[in-house]
């Protein structure tokens, strides 16, 4: 009767033990000094005598590094590791501000404000200008106020997508520098 070897079990994490596929690594003991290149069979009888698991750290290195620990405890140190960064982890969103090619200063300053706010926040910015009926007839208007929105952010935002004409309105988005 013939015996297919076994298959690992799908991975969700490192390889340990006999699922290391390397046939030498570099070991590193549970204190953190480096053991030296040494056979895979050899180090993981190592570990054992110390009660741990012989813990592939560095798979891609040249030979892969392994290391004597308790793989539960690994797994929940890399998963607890995970779920802190995704929680200190910002999306960034896509503000928007919508303006007219006729926008008095106060308006405008008022819009500026909240540009500043959003920019500050770590958000990017999509300035909307709409045109309607005969203003149409006059972009470069709505062109002059797109390029001051530019100049009075420039030194905390930079123009991520400069102003083009998308049917009846004009589009530019800022980002933060």
């Amino acid at each position: 009767m013939h015996r297919r070897p076994m298959a690992p079990p799908p991975m969700n994490g490192p390889r340990f033990n006999e699922w290391i596929q390397s046939p030498r690594v570099r070991v590193i003991d549970e204190n953190g000094e480096n053991l030296g290149v040494m056979y895979t069979r050899e180090a993981m009888a190592q570990a054992q005598e110390v009660g741990l698991d012989l813990v592939e750290v560095s798979p891609n290195a040249d030979p892969p590094v392994a290391k004597f620990l308790d793989v539960g405890k690994y797994k929940y140190e890399a998963q607890k590791k995970a779920n802190a960064a995704r929680k200190t982890q910002k999306a960034q969103e896509i503000k928007e501000i919508k303006v007219r090619p006729n926008i008095d200063d106060h308006d405008y300053d008022t819009k500026m404000k909240k540009i500043v706010e959003f920019i500050g926040e770590g958000d990017k910015v999509k300035v909307t200008l709409r045109f309607r009926g005969r203003e149409m007839a006059h972009g470069q208007i709505g062109m002059a106020l797109l390029q001051r929105v530019q100049q009075d952010t420039a030194e905390i935002a930079k123009v991520e997508a400069y102003p083009r004409m998308e049917g009846k309105q004009m589009l530019m988005v800022l980002a933060p520098k």
